[in-house]
């Protein structure tokens, strides 16, 4: 059975900072900040499928690089800055978590096609942006290759719950 991710709700808008423990929220009647609990429950889901023959290093690099895409497209799934308790600002991140799952280059592949057949919002990571070493020459490496022959090592998806558990379907939680 797959694992899933939960957190606090913090009412509200859903791009409130996430933490695991009980979030405090102002009262409209009173000054007095009151706890909130509860799941939070996102209708949207943030997803990377990699390939599973990827060595450690190149799966973190190539998650960092998929999901750099989604906050400056879809600016929906960033929350809001953060702050410590002196008051040091951070910058904000997404709001909800980032899954990120593991299969074969069949299953990215297969994806791959279900998140452009359901039109999703989607970034790419293939085998060639190994040997490249900068943005234009990875875009020039992406768009020389037709999309039914990329070497697919990573892609993220973004959209509806049901739409990208259905694009990541077959595909196993990343240990």
């Amino acid at each position: 059975m797959q694992k899933t991710y939960k957190t606090p709700w913090a009412g509200g808008r859903q791009s409130q900072g996430m933490s695991t423990s009980t979030s405090m929220s102002a009262s409209t009647e009173t000054s007095q900040a009151t706890p909130v609990t509860g799941p939070v429950r996102f209708d949207t889901k943030i997803a990377v499928l990699l390939r599973d023959d990827l060595e450690p290093w190149q799966r973190l690099n190539v998650t960092a690089f998929l999901v750099s895409g989604l906050g400056t497209e879809l600016p929906e799934v960033i929350g809001e800055p953060y702050e410590d308790a002196n008051g040091t600002p951070y910058l904000p991140m997404f709001r909800q978590p980032v899954l990120i799952f593991e299969g074969s280059k069949e299953q990215l592949t297969t994806a791959h096609a279900r998140a452009l057949s359901r039109v999703l919002p989607r970034s790419v990571f293939t085998s060639d942006l190994f040997s490249t070493g900068n943005d234009r020459d990875n875009r020039a490496a992406v768009r020389a290759v037709p999309t039914g022959e990329l070497d697919l090592v990573g892609i993220a998806v973004y959209g509806p719950r049901n739409a990208v558990d259905k694009v990541v379907k077959g595909a196993r939680m990343h240990p």
